[in-house]
């Protein structure tokens, strides 16, 4: 038990203190971006340290997997060159227990990675461009234009969104029989989302029958849609991130304006994306077997640091591939860390052996 907590206490201080770095690096880096704009719209160190904060889940969503591999490097080879390593390995305990004791410090990683990206982020992006909007100057503001995208059935063009995603402004919707052929035009000035439901107000309707176009108006009429006001937030980003449950709608007919692909692999990526810190950990694993004396050491470091950026370029690569359609989602998101993870473990049994 006390070797456990040792290798945990060496391993988890290490990924801290690398995470801390490099989200500290992320976010002075950020800063220096925006804080000018932020001092010159009169917010002040107030608004700086908002914006800091909103900004944080992304970060650390970022971080993550390579604070992992560089705090997993620094601690297995601390082990190997104070010869820890030697003395549990002379006592009966193999190299794979011993990775197998640091694994709840990726677990905590993954954990808190998931929690950023899939249950926090998707809360702050939307308060942060809400925000970001309405501090920006008036001369300075740009119309981001309508966005076109399938709501169910529907196909529907929308000028502007509310921030919190419960307004929809100069609506036109299309709809269309099994055919493709276009049946109905419904054009409205807004619409607007409540008790789970969306409201077309003052709406126009137009019916196609033929060569015939019937015209009628109301003062209301209820939207049956699937869409939900997170999609509408989502849709209407600056640069939208769909989370889990945002992909998930858009897959079962909710707002999306992707191919289906697209979202199929966002939709995986939500769960296996976490996993990266998992597989950072095994690829740095094998510098605790190093023999430091030889120079061995030095070799695996690099090795272990360099499969660590490989396979972040990779996965992104495959990601992109499967977004595109052009390879499977399953493959796209699962390929990278099955193919890396084999890599480190058998890396792991050579030097073992």
């Amino acid at each position: 038990m006390k070797i456990q907590l040792y290798i945990l206490r060496t391993v988890g201080t290490r990924v801290l203190g690398a995470g801390l770095i490099l989200f500290s690096i992320l976010q002075i880096l950020d800063l220096l971006e925006v804080t000018t704009d932020i001092l010159d719209r009169g917010l002040g160190t107030a608004g700086v340290l908002y914006y800091a904060a909103l900004r944080s889940p992304r970060l650390i969503e970022q971080v993550a997997p390579i604070a992992t591999l560089a705090g997993g490097l620094l601690a297995f080879s601390q082990l190997a060159r104070e010869s820890a390593i030697i003395a549990m390995r002379a006592t009966g305990i193999s190299a794979y227990r011993i990775v197998g004791m640091a694994l709840p410090v990726a677990f905590l990683v993954m954990a808190l990675d998931f929690s950023c990206a899939q249950v926090v982020a998707p809360r702050t992006d939307p308060v942060l461009s809400d925000w970001w909007r309405a501090t920006t100057p008036v001369a300075e503001r740009k119309d981001p234009g309508p966005r076109s995208f399938r709501a169910g059935d529907d196909l529907v063009i929308a000028a502007s969104a509310s921030g919190d995603g419960r307004t929809l402004n100069a609506v036109k919707l299309y709809r269309r029989d099994k055919a493709g052929r276009l049946i109905e035009r419904i054009e409205a000035p807004s619409a607007v989302y409540a008790h789970g439901g969306w409201t077309l107000i003052k709406p126009t309707t137009a019916r196609f029958n033929g060569a015939q176009t019937t015209m009628t108006s109301a003062a209301r009429l209820t939207w049956p849609s699937p869409l939900h006001r997170q999609d509408v937030q989502a849709l209407f980003a600056d640069a939208p991130v769909p989370s889990a449950a945002t992909a998930r709608r858009a897959l079962l007919n909710g707002g999306g304006d992707r191919p289906v692909s697209f979202y199929e692999t966002r939709f995986l990526s939500a769960f296996a994306g976490p996993f990266a810190s998992l597989v950072m950990l095994l690829l740095s694993a094998p510098v605790a077997l190093a023999n430091f004396r030889s120079g061995q050491g030095a070799v695996l470091l690099s090795g272990g640091l360099a499969a660590g950026l490989i396979f972040l370029v990779v996965n992104g690569l495959l990601s992109a591939l499967g977004e595109g359609g052009m390879l499977s989602p399953a493959l796209a998101v699962w390929g990278g860390p099955v193919i890396f993870a084999a890599l480190a473990a058998y890396a792991l049994i050579a030097l073992e052996g």
